[in-house]
């Protein structure tokens, strides 16, 4: 049976700092679970700590630290468009958290592009009803992407303009309705939703927008780097994005308050964490002391669902972990009557306009991503 530590003992062990601590976990590579005497603390597999307290003790060869640099590691490569600092989400050296009080998607991505004004992201009215969903999103920029030319050689303008119509076709396949309004008047016009969800859903794009190099912007850049056009690096991102360790945590929280609703919060909670999965929707590695994204969506909604707010108060007093901005939208979706996947969409297309930043800032560049591997199979 495996020996389980308390958090001070891990942390003493390893020699780390808390944030440190809880990447691990979130990475997978120390196992989590509630103390059984005290279900608000959480205790850490000893045998994973181990073998990374040895990892640790062999020194940080460059090898090491460039592998280490792939997860949650040291900042890799250099931007101006978006980092986390002490707690907050920057954009361009403005608090996100503030933008999203009075800003649209379309001011927000005038900041991340660096141009004057807003973006319009308005698509041409279809000749019939446009199909909605995840798989016409995919379809409308691969289709894009297909026709579309590279991206060298060409001006940043040249680049925006492609990258804001790609993602006037991704709004309409996410549910926006065809118009010149900014894009979450069309959301909600195109879920029934009333100008408080409106509101809503206009901060949530906001918060979105970008998140430094998360999983999908790195591989928005990796094509990029290529020469692609922003309509296939739009199309890479939202490839990544359809992961279910990343744009996937939406449908995770859904399902676990789908399980809390059927047999109780803690009972749920129980389950999640005694298969050895990190409970989706609560703690983040880059905010220990909670994700203000999600604290600042929750703080405009009247969070009247039952489920939620019990499913919260058990994973706090179960892990100590604070909610981030999965389950926020999930709070979003629920208390608004989205569709189930509006999660996806949500952040789908929020986060298109992080993409095409880091795509045009990628280029103008000049560089290509292209990582060695570290061989370890067999030689001739």
């Amino acid at each position: 049976m495996s020996e389980w530590l308390s958090r001070e003992e891990a942390l003493e062990r390893l020699g780390v700092r808390p944030q440190t601590l809880y990447a691990y976990v979130s990475r997978g590579r120390i196992g989590m679970r509630p103390d059984r005497a005290d279900p608000r603390r959480s205790q850490y597999r000893a045998d994973d700590i181990a073998v990374l307290a040895t990892r640790r003790a062999r020194g940080r060869s460059l090898a090491a630290i460039a592998e280490s640099a792939i997860a949650w590691g040291e900042p890799s490569i250099v931007t101006a468009i978006s980092t986390v600092w002490h707690g907050h989400l920057i954009y361009r050296g403005r608090d996100a958290v503030a933008l999203s009080d009075r800003t649209t998607l379309e001011e927000t991505a005038g900041l991340l592009w660096a141009l004057p004004g807003s973006i319009s992201f308005e698509a041409p009215s279809p000749d019939a009803p446009p199909q909605i969903g995840r798989a016409p999103a995919f379809a409308q920029l691969a289709l894009l992407a297909g026709q579309a030319r590279p991206s060298l050689g060409r001006s940043a303008a040249s680049l925006c303009a492609d990258a804001a119509h790609a993602i006037g076709v991704l709004a309409s396949a996410l549910g926006a309705m065809a118009g010149p309004e900014p894009v979450h008047q069309r959301l909600a016009r195109g879920w029934s939703v009333d100008d408080d969800g409106a509101e809503a859903i206009r901060r949530v794009l906001v918060l979105l927008a970008d998140h430094e190099l998360n999983a999908s912007t790195f591989a928005a850049r990796v094509a990029a780097s290529t020469g692609a056009s922003p309509a296939a690096c739009l199309l890479a991102g939202l490839a990544t994005l359809s992961g279910p360790r990343h744009g996937g945590a939406g449908e995770a929280v859904m399902q676990l308050a789908g399980d809390a609703a059927r047999h109780g919060a803690d009972a749920a909670i129980r389950r999640w964490l005694g298969h050895d999965r990190p409970l989706p929707g609560f703690g983040h590695p880059l905010y220990p002391e909670g994700d203000p994204r999600a604290a600042a969506l929750l703080a405009g909604l009247d969070n009247t669902d039952e489920t939620l707010r019990s499913l919260e108060t058990a994973a706090i007093a179960a892990t100590d972990a604070q909610p981030n901005i999965d389950f926020a939208l999930a709070v979003l979706t629920r208390g608004l009557g989205l569709p189930r996947d509006a999660p996806f969409h949500l952040f789908a297309l929020g986060r298109s306009v992080g993409w095409a930043a880091h795509m045009v800032e990628q280029i103008v560049s000049g560089s290509i991503i292209r990582p060695r591997g570290r061989y370890e199979g067999l030689l001739p």
